[in-house]
């Protein structure tokens, strides 16, 4: 996990903005396209993840930037909305080009651009695109029916279709899943992650650690996953918390079986 980041209050939030955001133009290929979600952490006694868009990870070029994440794996991130993906229909191998603006908080977004805009496709791969069924008798606590997609039915892993809606990441629930196994095998895989994550280390001086974590949204039965070591929660006054993976079952509680 990479280095925490101690933030209390509005205060330090203000003095990390970049106030020198900027808008740039990208082209590239994408080679992996990931839910893009924020975690919120406490203790051990809540662990809760918001899925808000997608992270495209594209082997290409910024102009009007020089973006500072990118490896062997990939050149730079783009943030996209689940509408813009929706539309698009975002696959592996297709290029695509756009607009984004540089971060507003560098040090807790994972993505080197976010706000995307004008995105169009240029060169389209093709990619298989996952069956969605809405499950009735199965729902959650609520009544509300659970829209599910079976990955059995598809070749994988890694599973490389085109990434089904924001809604089935949000049923299906994720484990914690190994950094190097996210840098591995599983980084084209659509149901890998990696999550920006706020951890509440005082309540009453609200005060937040930021950081980010890899997890794994797919099949329980998947013989690459590898959850790695427990992750240490820390909360002000109190050491020793790890989260061991029990908080894996609670997030997973929705699924119908171990290889969908």
């Amino acid at each position: 996990m990479d280095e925490e980041i101690t933030r209390a209050g509005a205060g330090l939030e203000t003095e990390k903005m970049d106030k020198n955001q900027k808008k740039i133009n990208w082209q590239g290929e994408v080679v992996s396209v990931q839910p893009r979600s924020t975690v919120w952490r406490y203790l051990i006694d809540n662990r809760t993840h918001r899925e808000c868009g997608y992270n495209v990870f594209l082997k290409g070029e910024v102009y009007g930037d020089d973006p500072d994440s990118g490896s062997d794996l990939y050149d730079f991130c783009v943030a996209v909305s689940g509408k813009q993906a929706d539309k698009i229909g975002i696959h592996i191998g297709d290029v695509l080009k756009g607009t984004a603006w540089t971060k507003l908080y560098p040090e807790i977004e994972f993505a080197d651009y976010y706000r995307a805009g004008s995105i169009k496709k240029v060169e389209a791969a093709s990619a298989q695109k996952m069956s969605v069924e809405v499950d009735t008798e199965n729902t959650r606590y609520d009544g509300t029916p659970i829209s599910r997609v079976n990955s059995a039915d598809y070749p994988g892993p890694p599973w490389k279709q085109e990434v089904p809606p924001l809604e089935i990441y949000a049923w299906r629930g994720e484990r914690m899943l190994s950094k190097s196994s996210w840098k591995g095998k599983c980084f084209q895989c659509i149901w890998a992650n990696m999550a920006n994550v706020t951890i509440q280390y005082d309540f009453d001086r609200n005060i937040v650690r930021n950081r980010f974590e890899t997890f794994c949204y797919g099949p329980l039965s998947c013989k690459y996953y590898k959850m790695g070591p427990a992750r240490a929660v820390p909360y002000k006054g109190v050491s020793g918390v790890k989260d061991e993976g029990l908080l894996d079952e609670i997030c997973c509680e929705y699924r119908h079986d171990e290889d969908e």
